[in-house]
């Protein structure tokens, strides 16, 4: 149980973890678990990686933190990373997707004040999620988790995940439309995949309206699609790109990235961040994604995503009540014809951590470390708790 001191935002838990290594996590009893969710998206290299750990210890030796008013060297250097890997051209860092998510909402209202419009909108999507600070929770596509937090900020408007010509209709319709803002796959969502020429008209639309294409991946990005950045796959580059979570591979870290005229938008004093980008997180993402990269784990995510999926597939191909198994890389879902929430439960009682989204998607976002061996246990694992479960 937890302490009453800590307010309740969680709901009851149960379980209390103690201790990791590689894709298992321990709890106070030392019952091992399969750790398939990766603490939401986080340990894509699972729990205390050496050269994770490796360069935590030596950093933690040098400095810790120091102000953003001097230059950090990590910082400087992941900075450059970031941008060569995914085409961009300069990186705002802070602790959280949602505060990366926040500058990148910033920006766009930036260009609108900088266009002359009194009241800049983004058009955001349906099923989205995007964070919980007031600007973030209002650009959600989930009313659930905005209930009783009004009034909310103005300046968005929703339309449905996959579908273009809606929001070829609003551009018709608004004039003050300075960005898209959108997942490449919707995760709260439920596992959501696009079609594949999505994102490519999306581009040529921003384009078009001279809008900013925002892509929010902070749980696709690093590695996890398959790509280092989900929209690698399709071969258009943002005008702004968020991530977060996989980056620090636990060590809380932000960046926001900009290009073109998004990049010029923020000035001194515009924006900041006492934490955003200090010298241990920053040393952090450099080791993850020199991990990323030294040991094949991108192209191996690829690989493993679509072995899981077939599997899966294959295993549950006459279960009634799966009505669908679908995802990219190393995030898939497997959406059930009721709500399936007792499925967590469930899984841990068989040695497996897994979570629930949207009501009825059963979410995996195991490590891109998972072996060949843990691969088929998680499959024969969650199959069977599916086929039981349908029953």
């Amino acid at each position: 149980m937890a302490t009453p001191t800590l307010m309740d935002t969680y709901g009851e838990r149960t379980l209390t973890l103690t201790r990791g290594e590689g894709n298992y996590v321990w709890d106070q009893q030392g019952r091992r678990y399969l750790d398939a969710i990766s603490g939401i998206g986080v340990c894509g290299l699972g729990h205390c990686h050496p050269k994770i750990t490796e360069a935590l210890q030596d950093q933690s030796k040098i400095l810790l933190h120091v102000s953003n008013l001097y230059n950090i060297p990590a910082q400087q250097q992941l900075a450059d990373r970031l941008a060569f890997v995914s085409g961009m051209d300069n990186v705002f860092f802070s602790n959280s997707g949602a505060e990366a998510n926040e500058a990148a909402i910033k920006l766009a209202r930036k260009l609108g004040s900088e266009r002359g419009l009194a009241s800049p909108q983004i058009v955001v999507m349906e099923g989205a999620f995007h964070g919980r600070t007031l600007a973030t929770l209002t650009a959600t596509g989930n009313e659930k988790v905005q209930r009783g937090f009004a009034p909310l900020p103005e300046g968005f408007l929703r339309v449905p995940f996959n579908n273009v010509a809606a929001i070829e209709q609003l551009a018709a319709e608004c004039n003050s439309i300075v960005a898209i803002f959108v997942e490449p796959v919707q995760g709260e969502g439920g596992i959501r995949v696009p079609d594949a020429d999505y994102l490519p008209k999306l581009r040529t639309l921003c384009n078009r309206q001279n809008w900013l294409l925002i892509l929010d991946e902070i749980q696709t990005g690093n590695g996890r699609s398959g790509r280092m950045f989900a929209y690698q796959h399709t071969g258009i580059v943002p005008d702004v790109l968020t991530t977060a979570k996989g980056l620090g591979n636990g060590v809380p870290i932000g960046a926001c990235l900009a290009r073109g005229k998004a990049a010029q938008l923020f000035t001194a004093g515009s924006h900041g961040s006492t934490f955003g980008g200090n010298p241990l997180a920053c040393r952090a993402g450099l080791a993850v994604l020199e991990t990323l990269e030294s040991e094949w784990l991108i192209e191996r995510a690829e690989k493993l995503g679509e072995h899981l999926i077939q599997a899966l597939r294959l295993r549950l191909t006459e279960c009634p009540a799966v009505m669908e198994i679908r995802g990219l890389g190393l995030m898939i879902g497997i959406e059930i014809n009721r709500p399936c929430g007792e499925l967590v439960g469930r899984a841990r009682a068989q040695g497996l951590l897994i979570n629930v989204t949207a009501g009825n998607v059963l979410r995996l976002l195991p490590p891109l470390t998972l072996t060949d061996s843990e691969c088929h246990q998680l499959v024969d694992t969650v199959s069977t708790l599916i086929q039981q479960f349908a029953q």
